[in-house]
């Protein structure tokens, strides 16, 4: 009996060694770890207003600048020129303006006109009664006439008689000819008369059109005397804002067109935090989150908290040459450092997920089992049992237990394939 024993003894499995882990209740933080970079959260970059030869710019980067203060000169010279070009030009419109009433027919000249017309209506009414008159007295002279040619004819007048009425008769007929003529003469005249009129007032709103040229011509003008006075007075460049030089983009004297960058300045004080990450985690990354910020070259950790994420992300290639989808993530220190420049790399720790006592295990104890489930080996009476586990949450070093373990139980840590159910293990500590 005892030779079996000592038998079964030596052929009995060694014990493997193991490292243990213990499932334990804490706090827990999910976090999407990333590296990210300082920015001042007004970056103002003053560009020229209008163009011109830059003057030298004198400031260097670092240099406090305050708000209002003159950061660089344009010649105005070229401008100045313009505005009085303009002003001349000005000038010289409403000269001519003026001038159009000077083309207009007098009043005078009107009423004239206008007399002449009434002048030739009466000389042609009163040739008009003179022809009448005539007529009348042709008709008497043509009666007088047949009377005294029938008389002589009777023996009852002489021949004289009769040739004094036919002369009669051939001198009334010649005064109607002449009234007729008189009165075609009256008639022209009015005709004259009026059509002279008429050009006075034609010539009298002729002048209107050049009225509007030159008016359309001077406010013209008078816009582009503002534009160029304002870019007269836009030659001197001031700082929008107080703070310091970030940049000086234009340090020597040229001639630069409208809109060339100059410097860039900004309140260093003011600064957030820009964290790219993977859009896969940026989807889990909602605002006001907290961020831990870590080797950023001080002794202790900074506060941080998501003030947005941006809405689009962007292709960047790894340093393995695979292109990323990524997001950026902006923050806003709690409270704002004053160590930290524009431009400092750090290292953030975005707040995802938290349990202040989640019960939780390592995630070097967990594997994958049948169907894509998680499992882990549990140490029970110096043999490993394996038990399915239901997760919540996970970190890089733990995770959030839901189903399957409870506190204080001992679970293999980095088990390999040769730890199996039942199988007899130690631990190395």
């Amino acid at each position: 009996m005892g030779v079996a024993t000592l038998v079964a003894l030596a052929f009995r499995p060694t014990p493997i060694a193991v490292d243990l882990g213990q499932v334990q209740r804490g706090p827990l933080q999910v976090t999407v770890d990333a590296e990210g970079k300082t920015r001042v959260r007004n970056r103002f970059t003053i560009a020229a207003p209008v163009a011109g030869r830059l003057a030298r710019i004198d400031l260097d980067p670092g240099d406090p600048v305050q708000s209002g203060a003159v950061v660089a000169r344009i010649d105005p010279l070229p401008l100045t020129t313009k505005v009085k070009e303009a002003q001349a030009r000005l000038q010289e419109l409403r000269a001519q303006l003026a001038g159009v009433e000077t083309q207009r027919p007098k009043s005078a000249a009107l009423a004239q006109a206008q007399a002449q017309i009434r002048v030739a209506i009466a000389a042609k009414q009163q040739a008009e009664a003179r022809l009448a008159d005539a007529k009348a007295a042709l008709a008497q002279a043509t009666r007088d006439r047949k009377r005294a040619q029938d008389l002589e004819v009777a023996g009852a007048q002489t021949r004289k008689v009769r040739e004094d009425a036919e002369l009669a008769a051939t001198q009334r007929q010649q005064e109607l000819e002449v009234a007729q003529k008189q009165v075609q003469g009256a008639i022209s005249t009015v005709a004259a008369a009026q059509k002279a009129f008429s050009v006075l007032k034609a010539e009298q709103q002729d002048p209107d059109y050049l009225l509007e040229v030159y008016r359309a011509q001077i406010s013209s003008t008078e816009s582009t005397l503002v534009n160029l006075a304002d870019e007269a007075r836009r030659t001197v460049v001031r700082a929008p804002v107080g703070g310091k030089v970030f940049r000086v983009l234009q340090e020597s004297a040229r001639f630069i067109p409208a809109g060339e960058p100059l410097l860039e300045l900004g309140d260093a004080r003011q600064l957030e935090l820009v964290i790219d990450v993977l859009s896969t985690d940026a989807v889990k990354v909602k605002p006001g989150a907290f961020i831990q910020v870590d080797h950023w070259g001080g002794p202790h950790t900074l506060q941080a908290q998501v003030r947005y994420v941006e809405p689009s992300a962007f292709t960047e290639v790894s340093a393995l040459g695979v292109e990323e989808q990524r997001v950026n993530i902006i923050a806003d220190f709690i409270p704002p450092p004053r160590s930290l420049g524009d431009g400092y790399r750090v290292e953030a720790r975005i707040v995802v997920w938290e349990d202040k006592d989640a019960l939780k295990v390592p995630v070097s104890a967990l594997f994958r089992c049948e169907n894509q489930k998680w499992c882990a080996f549990v140490a029970e009476q110096g043999k490993a049992q394996r038990r399915q586990v239901i997760i919540s949450q996970r970190s890089q070093r733990e995770a959030a237990v839901k189903k399957g373990l409870e506190v204080g139980e001992k679970v293999i840590l980095h088990p390999t394939e040769q730890i199996k159910a039942n199988q007899r293990i130690h631990s190395r500590s």
